[in-house]
């Protein structure tokens, strides 16, 4: 059986490079991905009732995330021939450089992957705004929609993200209480023209 992860160690993050970017670049397996790690292990026909997609596209996918090794079977679960899958790391880090690769299906499936992201970004916000008046006052008030505008040096921008990160990563350590829901933390730091 293998060792639980130590909480302190931070999250298992896996790095895209150009092969493996490439093999999670498709919008339905991101969305794959994204709901085994938020959801846990399911099949592939959860999953596909969960995402209104087919089965068949699912399964499909799912195997080609496990070829890349994005996603693996989840022991413990199902009967018989039912196969689950549950996510192999906790997130995926992109490097920016992938962006300005000299291999343009390197550069398409960056453009790609970031496009998604925005997608399923906007999504979930889209989803709590729509949905906040069901939530307790104590939620509504505990949410954020804020914006900053700063003049920084990129070393500095740099500097401030990785901060926010590791900031964001020490509350892993906190033990939930039976009061604690699933938050979801976007950021999203870029330059910006004054005259745009």
């Amino acid at each position: 059986m293998p060792e639980k992860p130590d909480p302190a160690a931070g999250p298992n993050v896996r790095a895209l490079d150009a092969h493996s970017l490439r093999g999670l670049a498709h919008p339905l397996r991101i969305r794959l991905l994204g709901a085994l790690r938020l959801g846990g292990p399911a099949t592939a026909s959860q999953l596909a009732a969960k995402l209104g997609e087919s089965s068949g596209a699912t399964s499909y996918h799912l195997r080609q995330l496990a070829a890349h090794g994005f996603v693996e079977d989840a022991p413990g679960h199902g009967k018989g021939r039912e196969r689950w899958w549950q996510a192999s790391h906790d997130g995926t880090m992109f490097d920016e450089a992938l962006i300005f690769s000299e291999d343009p299906a390197t550069r398409d499936a960056a453009d790609t992957f970031l496009a998604e992201i925005l997608r399923i970004h906007t999504q979930e916000l889209n989803t709590y705004l729509a949905e906040a008046h069901n939530w307790p006052k104590k939620w509504r008030s505990s949410s954020d929609l804020s914006d900053f505008t700063l003049k920084l040096t990129a070393e500095q921008a740099h500097e401030l993200i990785h901060k926010m990160h590791d900031l964001l990563n020490s509350y892993r350590d906190v033990e939930p209480s039976d009061e604690a829901e699933t938050v979801r933390f976007h950021t999203h730091a870029f330059p910006r023209r004054v005259d745009e």
